[in-house]
């Protein structure tokens, strides 16, 4: 029940909630100048208070910032895919929270909210897909705000939309020339396990972190298929994301298998004899370097530990001199340096600045996967198939890429034809005479 009563020159409602270890507990507000009015207020907010829990405090106290914090370590880290959190936590921190985090979550409403989501598409030209990332982060939080902790009445991004503009430009995926990947393998051939890796990428249209996560208990060379099982991620030394704080001299980089994408991503594919004996060859190699480099060799073994977020068993690889016996069984991954050292995703990135500006080809790794795809769909494989191949989570995401395959290969076709045309003796309009 609420009771108002007088504070010097102001009113002041309460009314009591729950008791905590034996002591009464209260919501109290004042500053009202009449009765009346302190009455009316104390008993909307009992009323909000005892349908909506604790939803008038949040109101009145908590900013966007801290239930984007909140939303992170209590839903996305639950929900969402490893690499997925670690994106949402940079657009959080290098977009969202410096535009709109200070606002009170009740705050927010559609018009502002669009505001924001136009404004960063004005002034950054973002793609479409990293405009869609956005917006996945504000609509999922507030989502997640409203229907699930009814921290708000309504969802305030639920009508917010990405600018429906084409942004014309570039298609950010490079696919390789064959010129251009006998130039890449070439480069790399002869030097350490980045050729192998590049050439896995090319035949397989391998993710870069499911190229790394590939162990040769994976490969094999009878039936000729590569199994992809788990990817390898990097987080700080207790498994959690790199915004958190650790304690000073822990290392950062610590490398943990993960889960693939999706389901889909789970998937067994056969490879040809191309592959099959470039990775024959390179794994005597790695068995020569183990013996040369002798008790100095470095090895990783896998731990299973428990992740403090989310209470869940993970494998952290753990980093020895080939001398220190652990009693952990040992990672047999197959992309590491020739003293053993696995770098990880890391590794290609010197490579590509080497193809950047040595090669002068401007592209990512994640573009052997594009070319392996759009080369089957070129050749005329099924869609279905490339799909699987991939690990794509639903057919759609191929077909974009047979969509641009085949308009890329029309307008060839077209081109094709019209020179062939100029080879024949057609009079202009001007020269045909005219005929009543």
């Amino acid at each position: 029940m609420v009771s108002v009563r007088k504070r010097g020159k102001v009113y002041e409602y309460r009314f009591e909630i729950a008791t905590v270890e034996g002591t009464r507990k209260w919501i109290t507000k004042s500053g009202y100048p009449t009765k009346a009015e302190a009455f009316k207020e104390g008993a909307k907010a009992y009323n909000d208070f005892y349908y909506n829990g604790q939803k008038t405090q949040l109101r009145e106290n908590m900013s966007y910032a801290d239930f984007l914090d909140y939303w992170i370590d209590n839903y996305a880290s639950f929900n969402l895919h490893y690499s997925t959190t670690i994106s949402y936590i940079n657009i959080i921190k290098n977009h969202v929270k410096p535009r709109v985090g200070f606002y009170k979550l009740w705050q927010l409403d559609t018009r502002l909210l669009q505001e924001f989501i136009n404004k960063i598409y004005v002034e950054y030209g973002f793609s479409k897909n990293y405009m869609a990332s956005i917006l996945k982060v504000v609509k999922g939080s507030l989502k997640y705000a409203c229907y699930t902790l009814n921290y708000i009445n309504t969802n305030p991004a639920e009508h917010v939309h990405a600018p429906r503009i084409d942004k014309i430009g570039k298609d950010p995926a490079h696919i390789f020339t064959q010129e251009e990947i006998e130039r890449i393998l070439d480069r790399f051939k002869g030097t350490h396990s980045i050729y192998y890796a590049f050439l896995t990428a090319y035949y397989t249209g391998m993710r870069v972190s499911e190229v790394y996560g590939l162990t040769w208990d994976c490969v094999d060379f009878e039936k000729k298929t590569l199994t992809i099982n788990k990817n390898i991620i990097k987080k700080n030394q207790y498994g959690l994301p790199k915004r958190k704080n650790i304690t000073k001299g822990h290392s950062v980089g610590v490398w943990y298998y993960g889960d693939c994408k999706n389901p889909q991503s789970r998937r067994t594919i056969s490879i040809g004899d191309t592959l099959v004996n470039a990775l024959k060859d390179y794994k005597k190699e790695q068995e020569e370097n183990r013996k040369f480099y002798g008790d100095s060799y470095l090895c990783y073994y896998e731990k299973k530990v428990i992740n403090e977020i989310t209470k869940r068993e993970q494998t952290k690889l753990i980093e020895a001199n080939a001398e220190l016996e652990l009693p952990l069984p040992e990672a047999q991954l197959v992309f590491v340096k020739d003293n053993g050292q696995f770098l990880g995703t890391d590794s290609p990135k010197y490579a590509f600045k080497v193809i950047h500006y040595e090669l002068g080809i401007n592209s990512r790794f994640h573009d052997f996967r594009d070319t392996h795809a759009t080369k089957l769909i070129e050749s005329g494989a099924d869609i279905k198939a490339v799909s699987k191949r991939l690990g794509h989570s639903t057919i759609q995401t191929t077909y974009n890429i047979y969509v641009r395959v085949t308009n890329k290969m029309e307008s060839d076709t077209v081109d094709r034809f019209e020179k062939y045309t100029t080879t024949l003796d057609i009079p202009q309009t001007a020269e045909i005479p005219y005929q009543v």
